[in-house]
């Protein structure tokens, strides 16, 4: 019931009177307009109590409502957020397991380099003879013939395929004449094929050389081819190959 027609109750309830023929007095009046008055007054205290809840709750819904916004926007930033540290944790993991890749082949090649340096360096003195070459004298003599000459030729064409050689130069003589004499002898004549070597490009580095004389303990001296046979240098060639195999 809206309060107009609640007002309005007085005077229906005075114009009744009057059209039943009864004299009413004012105060008659007054008694019977105040209990509905009373309860208009309820309702009207009623109806603003209502007002006053319903915009304590209006603005409680909005206040809901913008949290609820604020919630949903915080979800998404954090499943962004999320997003984000899952692909940063895929790429992580991508470049660990990449890094482990190269790790193993890097250590598979130092450990293939370890294998060969073990190797070169377990090679170093295992030197391998490859060549023996003898050139001979003339009694008394140190000074190189043509013809022997010729036979060091060779020896130095094939040291110049050869990574690693040594050339051992060791000079003889006969038992002819004293010892003294004999080993002064043997070293001017492997001395004279030292000269010829070097000459011809051998480095003086890998030359090693001595002149023994006539101790020679397995010569025989006995006849004349025997003593030839004593009077000469003997040019041997070692090669070393750093990449063999033990």
């Amino acid at each position: 019931m809206s309060i107009l027609k609640w007002t309005a109750i007085p005077a229906v309830v005075g114009l009744a009177l009057v059209s039943q023929g009864c004299l009413a007095t004012k105060k008659d009046v007054q008694q019977q307009i105040a209990p509905v008055q009373a309860q208009v007054n309820q309702v009207q205290k009623q109806a603003n109590d209502n007002k006053q809840a319903i915009g304590d709750l209006d603005r409680q819904v909005a206040t809901v409502d913008e949290k609820a916004v604020e919630a949903n926007k915080r979800a998404q930033e954090a499943a962004e957020a999320a997003r984000l540290a899952g692909e940063a944790a895929a790429h992580a993991n991508d470049n660990a397991t990449h890094a482990g890749q190269r790790a193993d082949a890097a250590k598979s090649e130092a450990d293939e380099l370890g294998a060969k340096m073990e190797t070169a360096l377990g090679n170093l003195s295992n030197y391998q003879l490859q060549t023996t070459t003898k050139v001979y004298f003339a009694v008394a003599k140190s000074n190189l013939t043509r013809d022997e000459q010729a036979k060091l030729d060779p020896v130095i064409q094939g040291l110049g395929s050869s990574k690693v050689y040594v050339v051992e130069v060791e000079g003889f003589t006969d038992r002819t004449g004293n010892r003294d004499y004999n080993l002064a002898l043997s070293q001017r004549r492997a001395d004279s094929v030292l000269r010829y070597l070097t000459l011809h490009n051998v480095p003086l580095r890998t030359i090693h050389v001595v002149g023994v004389g006539n101790e020679d303990p397995n010569a025989v001296n006995k006849t004349r081819a025997d003593r030839k046979e004593n009077r000469r240098v003997d040019v041997r060639v070692y090669t070393l190959n750093l990449d063999a195999k033990k």
